[in-house]
Parts: structure tokens; C-alpha cells; sequence
């Protein structure tokens, strides 16, 4: 029947997957296996909400030869609506490509969204404790552009290309000061983790889904960090449409975190 065929697979999936958690045996991780039964992104989310995790931690793999998307259908779920950081690790038929260290970390901290302060030290402090524990080099980029450029370079409005190019270097100073300050003001642990690593700073002029890709791949980076900031408000939309680009362009591993206060809208009932 369909019922004991279900049965089977089940067991057949626990005994895989407790074999594969005794290859870690002794480390000092306690790891409890457990096969769950339906949507993929929702017993997940839902096993998040009943124990309380703090860290989804997923594989991402191209479904095909032909798809320009690392991340499938069910990984953008998660990323959408799950309540806790979820990290997609990058692998190749299933065996992970990080088996080596991350070489590069790029974390991409942002100072226009509601909210962001409390998000960017987050980040800040998960980037730095993975680039310390890795050995890694820590990228921080943050893009920018001045407010209504184009609507201030309109000759309605009597300022002059040399003026609006004035605004715009200001602009880039003050975002460059912002950035600098970050090494301190997101904390002792990040401020001591930062005069460890020693960062490089990205303060580049553009929109963030162009940029961080961009910069992700001129510098190969092995793991973006990165915010999914929720649009309250406005029902189904659980990730900025920015994030939403920035993701479907990048081609490593992603460790996703969500803002303070998110709630998921899958529930355990």
C-alpha cells in the first residue's frame, strides 16, 4: 500500500542519514537525525518555529545544466520566509565544494533600510567570526547612490553638473565614514575581530543588485553574507526585491539572515 511503501522510503532516508551522521561521531556534536514528511521549505520552517533553531544550514545545487540559478525553488522559500539565518552551502551533485576553508568572505551591510542598524551588526558579527574561525579574508561592500541624482541633474531645478557632482562626492565621503565606523560601533567583538582581520572596504556608487554580484565574482568569493530585508505591510512579500536579485545572480554559498521581528508566515498548525 501507499502508506507501508512510505514507510520504507522513510526508513531507508533515516538509516542514510544516521550513517551519514556517524561519519562526525567524536567531534563533540551531538546530532539528532530526523526525516521529515512533506514540502520540503515548510516541515522545515515548522521544525524551526517547534525547537527554537537559530541556523538553517541547507545544500544549493543546480537542478540543471541549463538553469543560470544556483538557488531552486525550495532554497528561495527558505529564504523568504524562515525566521532564523539560513545558510545554502554551494555543492556539485550533492558533495559540497567547501570542503577546503573559505578563502574570501564578502559581507554586503546597507544604510538606507528601516531597520538595517540592528541587521548590519548582525551580519557584521556573524562575517567576522566565520572569517576569524576560516582564516579568511573579509570583504565589506556597501552600495550606494545619491537621492534623486537624476532628478536633481533636471535643468528645472537651476543646479548644474558640476554642482550635482559636487553632492554626489559628498555623498560618497559621508558613505565612506559610515562604513569606516562600523568597525566600531557594531560592538567589542566585531571591533577586536576587525583589527584582527583587517577588511577590505567596497563603498562603491551603484545599485546594490548590480554591485554586490558584480563584486562577488571579480573577487571569487566562496560565501556572501547578506540581508533579506522583510516588506511589512504588504501580504507575500517576505524579501526585498533587491535581495531577490542580488540572490539569483551569485554563484557561491549565501548565509541569508533576516531582520529583527520577522515572523514566518508558515505557522505549525
Amino acid at each position: 500500500t501507499p502508506a507501508e511503501l512510505g514507510a520504507i522510503a522513510v526508513r531507508e532516508k533515516q538509516a542514510q542519514l544516521e550513517q551519514a551522521a556517524a561519519t562526525v561521531a567524536g567531534r563533540g556534536v551531538k546530532i539528532k537525525v530526523q526525516v521529515l514528511v512533506g514540502k520540503p521549505f515548510i516541515e522545515i520552517i515548522r521544525l524551526v518555529l517547534k525547537n527554537g533553531h537559530d541556523l538553517v544550514i541547507k545544500d544549493a545545487r543546480r537542478r540543471s545544466r541549463i538553469s543560470t540559478m544556483l538557488f531552486g525553488s525550495q532554497d528561495m522559500q527558505l529564504l523568504r520566509k524562515c525566521a532564523c539565518p539560513v545558510w545554502l552551502v554551494k555543492s556539485n551533485d550533492g558533495v559540497a565544494e567547501e570542503i577546503e576553508p573559505y578563502e574570501r568572505i564578502l559581507v554586503a551591510v546597507d544604510q538606507d533600510a528601516e531597520g538595517s542598524g540592528n541587521l548590519n551588526r548582525l551580519l557584521l558579527e556573524l562575517s567576522t567570526s566565520l572569517a576569524v574561525a576560516e582564516s579568511s579574508e573579509l570583504h565589506i561592500v556597501h552600495a550606494w547612490r545619491l537621492f534623486a541624482e537624476s532628478y536633481l541633474r533636471s535643468p528645472r531645478l537651476g543646479f548644474n553638473d558640476a554642482q550635482v557632482d559636487e553632492m554626489v562626492a559628498a555623498e560618497g565621503k559621508s558613505r565612506r565614514r559610515w562604513v569606516d565606523g562600523l568597525r566600531t560601533s557594531s560592538g567589542p567583538a566585531v571591533a577586536e575581530a576587525m583589527k584582527y582581520l583587517k577588511p577590505s572596504l567596497h563603498v562603491l556608487e551603484g545599485d546594490a543588485d548590480e554591485v554586490v554580484p558584480d563584486l562577488a565574482r571579480r573577487l571569487d568569493v566562496d560565501l556572501v553574507v547578506m540581508g533579506t530585508l522583510a516588506r511589512s505591510g504588504i501580504a507575500g512579500l517576505f524579501m526585498g526585491n533587491t535581495a531577490e536579485s542580488i540572490l539569483g545572480q551569485l554563484d557561491c554559498s549565501v548565509l541569508a539572515v533576516k531582520p529583527e521581528g520577522f515572523v514566518s508566515p508558515v505557522t505549525l498548525d
